[in-house]
């Protein structure tokens, strides 16, 4: 087993329950980072959830989970992604928020005639004597400070029992400080603080439901991805179609798709042919036409026609399982930005406490008004919640990488989304990043007879002409010549000339005697004649004069194109070139890229020539293009870059390029859908459009703005309002209000990241065939 798969055996992912504040889950993580055997801990307030690894000699599951339940938390063995565990966390926060709801509404009725008190004594206005009567405010404030509050001290007692404080300890003592001592003056006479107790649980209790109502919708984007799965799907089981539960098919079964439905698993058509909407797995609006050989993807729409397909991944093992995984494990990871907040609130609520006594013991020493004293030092302990504190991170991480997702940008983690904010080069690998990485036909040079003064020109020529469609003829003929004697060949040139011929319907003839030198072309026997297609010094050798060509095939090679010579029976017949193109949106993506200030550099192993063709046509600097660089040295080159204090994005395939991803501060692989780098990629980029990349960039630093946003209002909340609730000026009704809203704020602020619109101009198709736009294959499929 490898090392690999070993540390992710020692990981387990818990659900926690009975999460109050950022301090219970400071309190959590202190825990379990102290038990013996376990080497690695975080805990995530916004998603309920632990990740914890550990060293299975040392210490069991077990052992973890009854350890947090002991603190008085719910813990339980996260069970991954299937539907009846999703059930289970969607009922479960249903019963929170409905329990909260149904708290809020008792102690609420029960404050209202509170209130009214309260008002009367403000506005000092006449108050049916019964609500003044100290007896009558106690039998109203009781039931909500020990039936709808009761959750506060059970939590505060478990949070104490361990030596520990979090948000319940400090609602708790505030309100039974207000409570305990309107009780004594009940009895005795004096001030009444009844209300202040009563409302300030009545208003915790609803910023507790309205931000578990918020927090519910930050991860609405992996609820739908996660929804996408079909509940059944039609399988052929012995001749006849028959309906089974998506969870039962298995590797190999045939599944029948019909116009409208949603495709179960991942698979291969064996049979028909349809259009697939793949938009909500790759952010794709274009629908995807499938033939016979192609795959499809679990969760996708057919669109039109029916067909059938092999299942080829199922359950986890599918891409949408594997994307829905990826996001779960995205927004359980802690930005670095957040170890600030995660440090500020573990001291954070003992700090709250210590000045809330010196509060009270101040105010008592220079007023002599024990209510007074009681009332400033409540305020203190209510307003100072670090709620809002350890929600300002998570939420927004949550909300940034769900719709990263939808956008078919799939972010590994909270650090790699925080990191590519910063990124100010982006890097990109040349053959099948920028370009389309398969080569196809460029140019198609008959030469004629010299006698007529003809040589036929480019593609481009008008062939309404008589002479025009000589040329079409004479071009058609070279092709059929060309592409019948590469047909036996695997070579990436040679099938780029099958794949012309067929656009061009012309049919080929079996070649016969035939030979391929590597490196250099091929021989065949075509039509009865002797042809040769490759490279000038394959021909030349072989007796060929090219003196006919005159000097065209150099211009075409100068222009980055690889050119095959082709003769029939020892004469030149002309000239096919061939490259690579230049993938629609990579010259937005490029231009993209410069207007938000960032440097783009292409690092290609293909010659300096063939580099700068394609750099002219997408629009980077020549000197921004490092050419002739190994697979092997790509990784310091991009090294060399992060030392000249660049903060570096590597863009490639993921998988040639994967140690210079890994090297990258950011590694953005550019994905199909069906082969994800998630291995060496911080991000994958599923359109496989370049695009993609200012799109990330541009998420990535709106989620950090969000962020910053809530920070700064978090900790300014704490700041200004622990100082004012102090020196008297904030009561604890008002303090209460406060607390309960700063949550709800910092989410609601969060979610405004849904509405992210990456603004990137209007999709242009780059041209098929340009002098300046054509690529040139790598050096390892030139002939």
């Amino acid at each position: 087993m490898s090392q690999h798969a070993e540390d992710e055996n020692y990981k387990v992912t818990l659900d926690l329950g009975g999460m109050r504040c950022a301090a219970c889950a400071a309190n959590i993580e202190r825990l379990l980072r102290g038990l013996p055997g376990v080497s690695e801990a975080a805990v995530n307030f916004a998603t309920e959830k632990a990740s914890v690894k550990f060293d299975p000699a040392a210490i069991s599951v077990e052992r973890i989970t009854r350890a947090v339940n002991e603190l008085g938390y719910e813990a339980r063995v996260h069970a991954g992604e299937e539907s009846d565990t999703r059930d289970r966390e969607k009922r479960a926060r249903e019963r929170e928020i409905m329990i909260q709801k149904r708290y809020f509404l008792f102690s609420a009725a029960l404050s209202l005639p509170l209130v009214l008190t309260m008002l009367g004594h403000l506005g000092r206005l006449p108050m049916p004597h019964v609500l003044m009567n100290p007896y009558f405010q106690m039998v109203l404030a009781t039931p909500v400070q020990f039936g709808a509050g009761w959750q506060f001290y059970r939590g505060a007692y478990h949070t104490l029992r361990a030596r520990m404080a979090n948000m319940d300890v400090l609602v708790a003592s505030g309100t039974s400080a207000a409570y305990f001592y309107s009780l004594a003056m009940a009895f005795t006479g004096g001030p009444l603080y009844f209300e202040s107790s009563a409302i300030i649980i009545t208003l915790v209790i609803l910023g507790r439901y309205l931000e578990a109502r918020a927090k519910g919708r930050t991860s609405e984007a992996i609820r739908k991805l996660a929804n996408l799965r079909p509940a059944t799907a039609l399988v052929i089981r012995n001749g006849a179609e028959v309906e089974v539960p998506v969870a039962s098919v298995e590797v190999g079964d045939v599944l029948v798709v019909r116009p409208g439905d949603r495709i179960p698993v991942d698979g291969v058509v064996t049979k028909g042919s349809s259009s697939v909407d793949e938009s909500m797995l790759t952010g794709e609006s274009v629908p995807v036409d499938k033939q016979p050989g192609d795959m499809v993807l679990g969760g996708t729409v057919n669109l039109h026609g029916s067909f059938e397909f092999e299942a080829k991944r199922v359950g986890k093992d599918t891409v949408l399982s594997q994307i829905v995984a990826m996001i779960e494990k995205a927004q359980e990871s802690k930005a670095p930005v957040q170890r600030l907040a995660d440090v500020v609130a573990g001291y954070f609520v003992p700090a709250v406490i210590g000045i809330a006594l010196i509060t009270f013991a101040a105010w008592l020493f220079l007023s002599r008004d024990v209510g007074r004293s009681l009332l400033n030092a409540t305020a203190v302990l209510v307003i100072a919640c670090p709620c809002a504190l350890g929600l300002a991170t998570p939420t927004a991480i949550m909300v940034g990488t769900g719709k990263g997702a939808e956008m078919g940008i799939l972010i590994k983690g909270g650090e790699h989304l925080e990191r590519a904010h910063s990124v100010n080069v982006v890097v990109l690998d040349k053959t099948g990043t920028i370009t389309v990485g398969r080569p196809s036909v460029q140019d198609v040079i008959a030469l004629e007879d010299q006698e007529h003064g003809e040589r036929a020109d480019q593609r481009g020529d008008d062939r309404t002409s008589a002479g025009g469609a000589d040329r079409a003829r004479a071009e058609s003929q070279l092709i059929k010549i060309a592409a019948s004697a590469e047909k036996p060949s695997e070579h990436p040139l040679g099938e780029a000339l099958v794949r012309e011929a067929s656009a061009r319907g012309i049919s080929l003839v079996e070649a016969e005697e035939f030979e391929a030198v590597p490196g250099q072309g091929v021989k065949a026997t075509v039509g009865g004649k002797r042809v040769l297609v490759g490279s000038a010094r394959f021909l030349r050798a072989n007796g060929v004069d090219l003196a006919s060509a005159g000097d065209l095939g150099e211009s075409l090679a100068a222009q980055g194109k690889t050119v095959l010579y082709v003769s029939e029976d020892g004469k030149l017949v002309g000239l096919v070139s061939v490259a690579d193109t230049v993938k629609d949106g990579s010259v937005e993506a490029i231009e993209e890229l410069a207007a938000m200030g960032i440097r783009v550099i292409m690092l290609t192993g293909d010659t300096k020539e063939a580099a700068l063709a394609v750099a002219k046509r997408v629009g980077i600097r020549s000197e921004d293009v490092i050419a002739g660089v190994l697979p092997g040295e790509k990784a310091g080159r991009i090294q060399e870059l992060r030392d000249a204090g660049s903060v570096v994005a590597m863009v490639g395939d993921g998988i040639n390029d994967a140690p210079s991803l890994v090297q990258a501060d950011v590694g953005m692989a550019i994905g199909t859908g069906t082969d994800i780098a998630m291995e060496s990629a911080d991000i994958t980029l599923m359109k496989g459009d370049l695009r993609a990349v200012p799109q990330a960039i541009k998420l990535s630093r709106a989620t950090m703005r969000v962020i910053k946003q809530n920070l700064f209002w978090a900790f300014i909340y704490n700041t200004l309002g622990i100082p004012l609730a102090a020196l008297g000026y904030l009561s604890p009704v008002l303090a209460g209000a406060a607390m309960a809203m700063s949550s709800v704020s910092v989410v609601s602020n969060s979610l405004r990241l849904r509405r992210f619109k990456a603004g990137l101009p209007a999709r242009r198709t780059s041209p098929r065939a340009s002098p300046e736009g054509s690529d040139r294959v790598k050096d390892d499929h030139t002939v």
